[in-house]
């Protein structure tokens, strides 16, 4: 009994990381919609904008934060990604999407710790506002929004699915690179819930 009940515990701290928070977020993007434009503060110390890297055959968006140990174990997938296709016009974008007052190890400092760490081959912005979380209707991290040279995404969801085949987000920027349609344009995206704060009452048209 001692056993069950402690193993009914774990399952509950995981569907409340999991589940929480969610009813907060706006409706997902999904393709053929436009990508909403915004300009963040990143771990350089400068700000980066959508708009920046328009000349880029394509933009990969990863919505993340420091904490979720799902968006930890994508890392080295995504750092890999990032090494492999930017040097072909690929440019790669993470977003914190959980400021400080909602998760204290998600804050700017640490940030910078963790892109120092994983030697990040792209910006690590912070949506401190939640602004543009909410716009692209970022529900996980990671969360992944690919957006084409025309403004539109083209590709939202999961990186991969965990099982080796087939690999969404890297299938999908093979099929942009070859002028082809991206397959599984949208997939289940997987991870802790993105922590949003509450809105006011005028935000949601009460």
């Amino acid at each position: 009994m001692m056993v069950r009940t402690a193993g009914l515990a774990v399952v509950l701290a995981v569907a409340v990381t999991f589940l929480s928070g969610v009813a907060s977020a706006a409706e997902t993007l999904k393709p053929g919609a436009e990508a909403p434009a915004f300009e963040l503060f990143g771990v350089d110390y400068r700000y980066h904008s959508l708009e920046g890297a328009a000349e880029a055959r394509a933009r990969v968006l990863i919505f993340t934060c420091n904490h979720c140990p799902v968006a930890v174990s994508y890392e080295d997938t995504l750092v890999a990604l990032g090494n492999e296709y930017q040097p072909k016009g690929i440019q790669f974008i993470a977003i914190n999407t959980n400021p400080a007052d909602m998760v204290a190890a998600d804050g700017f400092p640490q940030m910078i710790e963790r892109a120092k760490e994983k030697n990040l081959p792209y910006p690590y912005l912070y949506d401190e506002t939640q602004k543009v979380s909410r716009a692209y209707g970022a529900t996980v991290t990671p969360h992944i929004f690919v957006v084409g040279p025309e403004g539109t995404i083209l590709y939202e969801g999961a990186a991969d699915n965990r099982r080796r085949e087939p690999n969404y987000l890297a299938d999908a920027l093979d099929a942009i690179l070859a002028g082809r349609p991206v397959p599984d344009a949208s997939t289940a995206e997987f991870g802790c819930t993105v922590k949003y704060r509450p809105e006011p009452r005028e935000a949601q048209g009460e």
